[in-house]
């Protein structure tokens, strides 16, 4: 993204009314942010949801004495800037309608790597929650993944220290701009955490740690993420709204349980009541549902049975699960027009030919 095409995305985020879904609108209808800024009237009115006072706003012009502002930041800090439709943006946030439109970036970030957790909980972490932690990136670090949290006290700071102490790329999203660090005794952790990962905002040097900010902040390290784990959580709490925003983007969420008379295992219970998270006992439940097992032993692939019989009944089963990927029991015996009972047998033969594999949940996946 070259020095032009920055300057008028920031400027046009910055236009009063435009947040990152009606940005995104824009961009992709006009072509550009600087086409955004030189269209027509008419233009501008054919966009769904775009009025009158929007386009007024548009003219705003000190916005773009604020982007100016912005990119003596960014050039100042020699901070990265990952555009959402750029290669290097978080894949998986790409596809979360309300994903910032631009990320600030310190450190030495590869977000190639497909597998990348989430780890949240309470600011009041336990000897139970920090043992938890420890040893739940020890088994993971064979498969390397990102370990990704929101470097506040407590379970934030553990994740972030377990994941450095495993040689894993560990990332703390901010809620405040890269010119200052929150909460400031985590100072001493930037620079051994920049070496192999690093930092990443949507907020300008402008923002300070606000509340709310901390609320939009949840919504970057849910999305960008292929699970987020819950370690430990009072009734309420921050990572609960995680959980939450993860569920509504349809990532897998784990919760740690714990005894019911904790207080800061009651958050955790309740995901896992509700059916709002996967129990997580240890890696392996995580490294199971995410069939990351399965990966690692790619270099030795078992060789699947050719040619297996299926009856007409399989086949459609078979088929739908390969089209659709993992499906509840429900939903199979539905879109198929098959009762329970039935779905139930056809299921269970496929299973016993190795074609299909059951998961947590009532869930089940072509092999």
């Amino acid at each position: 993204m070259n020095s032009t095409e920055l300057f008028n995305i920031l400027a046009l985020v910055k236009v009063e009314g435009v947040g990152d879904i009606v940005a995104k609108k824009l961009i992709n209808h006009c072509g550009s942010a600087e086409n955004v800024f030189n269209a027509k009237l008419n233009q501008l009115k054919s966009i769904d949801g775009i009025g009158d006072v929007l386009i007024k706003n548009l003219k705003d012009t000190t916005v773009f004495k604020k982007a100016e502002q912005e990119i003596r930041f960014i050039e100042k800090e020699r901070a990265t800037v990952l555009y959402y439709q750029n290669d290097d943006y978080p894949n998986k946030l790409k596809h979360c309608i309300d994903g910032p439109v631009l990320l600030f970036a310190t450190g030495n970030l590869n977000l190639e790597n497909r597998k990348i957790i989430s780890i949240v909980g309470t600011r009041e972490i336990t000897s139970y929650g920090t043992s938890f932690c420890k040893k739940l990136l020890e088994d993971l670090a064979i498969f390397n993944p990102i370990i990704v949290s929101g470097f506040a006290y407590g379970v934030d700071i553990v994740a972030h220290q377990a994941a450095m102490e495993n040689n894993l790329q560990t990332i703390g999203v901010l809620a405040h701009g890269l010119n200052q660090i929150y909460p400031k005794t985590h100072k001493k952790y930037i620079a051994k955490m920049e070496e192999n990962g690093g930092f990443l905002t949507e907020f300008w040097s402008s923002s300070n740690p606000e509340k709310e900010n901390f609320v939009r902040r949840n919504r970057i390290v849910a999305g960008m993420s292929e699970a987020t784990v819950v370690i430990e959580s009072a009734e309420k709490g921050g990572s609960l709204i995680t959980a939450i925003i993860a569920n509504d983007y349809n990532r897998d969420v784990f919760a740690v349980p714990g005894r019911t008379s904790d207080r800061l295992s009651q958050g955790c219970n309740n995901l896992i009541k509700t059916q709002r998270a996967n129990l997580m006992t240890s890696a392996a439940d995580l490294i199971y549902i995410l069939n990351w097992e399965l990966e690692s032993k790619a270099a030795k692939p078992v060789q699947k049975q050719l040619f297996v019989s299926l009856d007409t009944d399989e086949q459609k089963v078979y088929d739908y699960l390969q089209q659709n990927g993992k499906q509840l029991l429900d939903i199979i015996a539905l879109e198929c027009d098959f009762p329970i009972f039935r779905i139930s047998s056809l299921l269970l033969n496929m299973e016993l030919k190795g074609l299909i594999r059951p998961l947590p949940g009532k869930l089940f996946e072509a092999v």
